[in-house]
């Protein structure tokens, strides 16, 4: 597959991955806030590809891209299947990687992301400065500058068991294996950073390999820091790169402004899939049950203490039929 018209020379710092499904929008919007980043990374281009939305996105997106006139520096890439995230960017990178001369550094940026000034070269600045970093990350915040959890550690057993039972004394005792630890306002070395906004050394796809495309969506990201890790990289979080993001608008499954879904089935393979790969099935068996065995005593807590709902419908049972102990230990 080609670029669709992206020149890639020696000259080009920064190539950009946007992954658009059904949100022409939301990228429309993004591709607007890269405009003054592009201009300060001369050479920088930007890859949109579509993940078969079938609504109108291509036609809408290449429209906006010709009227905009962004022609020089936004290719569009239309897929031929919606194979989920990792595989929307892939799509773009491998290519890249094959090129002749591929960039420094690649950037897999959110649809319903807006990208604040400066946020593009200040991750480039880190990267260019600390040579041994292979993977950086935004600092992702609200419309109104309200900070997002973007930076986090591996899930383990105990992070399963905090995550389940949320019980503040508990939260304290396993503050080391809390997933989201406080916010930094320094940048500063960390486990994984989110997907949305997240800067990649290229020498790092060709160590560690591209994103797994078995992942549909979610825990992508977390597995691909993890196997950089694993080959020698470290991941950092740089606050100073601030990106707004509008949380869930592509899936609608961490949309906190509304009432929670239901949890697609995408969601609960995704997460066994991370534990069996990376742990085997022993370790993830042990997760499941801490985490069933948590969820089970908050459930109870929550309805003694008359707290509210916040849960997505089923997701006791739907986290029961689709743990190892029914699904098996099939990566």
């Amino acid at each position: 597959m080609s670029l669709s018209g992206i020149q890639l020379n020696n000259l080009t710092p920064l190539l950009v991955v946007i992954v658009n499904y059904r949100t022409p929008s939301l990228t429309i919007d993004c591709l607007r806030s890269l405009v003054g980043e592009v201009r300060s990374l001369p050479g920088t281009r930007v890859v949109v590809t579509d993940n078969d939305s079938g609504d109108g996105s291509v036609e809408r997106i290449g429209a906006a891209i010709e009227t905009e006139g962004w022609g020089d520096w936004v290719s569009l890439m239309p897929l031929e299947q919606n194979g989920g995230f990792a595989y929307g960017n892939n799509a773009a990178i491998r290519p890249t990687l094959q090129s002749s001369s591929p960039p420094p550094y690649i950037l897999l940026l959110n649809p319903d992301t807006v990208v604040r000034s400066g946020a593009l070269k200040t991750l480039v600045d880190f990267m260019n400065e600390h040579p041994n970093v292979g993977i950086a990350g935004s600092r992702l915040e609200e419309p109104d500058g309200t900070t997002q959890y973007s930076a986090f550690r591996f899930h383990t057993i105990l992070s399963e068991l905090d995550l389940s039972l949320r019980l503040g004394i508990l939260t304290r005792l396993l503050s080391r294996w809390v997933v989201a630890p406080p916010i930094s306002r320094k940048a500063c070395q960390t486990n994984w950073v989110a997907g949305a906004s997240m800067i990649v050394r290229s020498e790092v796809f060709e160590t560690a390999g591209l994103m797994d495309e078995e992942y549909f969506m979610y825990y992508e990201e977390m597995d691909f820091c993890l196997q950089a890790k694993r080959a020698g990289w470290s991941c950092w979080y740089v606050p100073q790169s601030r990106v707004v993001h509008l949380v869930g608008q592509s899936s609608g499954v961490t949309d906190t402004k509304r009432p929670p879904k239901r949890l697609p089935r995408y969601w609960f393979d995704s997460r066994r899939r991370y534990f069996l790969k990376n742990h085997g099935w022993l370790y993830a068996a042990v997760a499941d049950a801490t985490w069933i065995f948590g969820f089970t005593l908050w459930r109870g807590r929550r309805a003694i203490q008359q707290k509210p709902d916040k849960d997505p419908p089923k997701l006791l049972g739907d986290f029961l039929l689709n743990s190892v102990f029914l699904k098996g230990g099939q990566v």
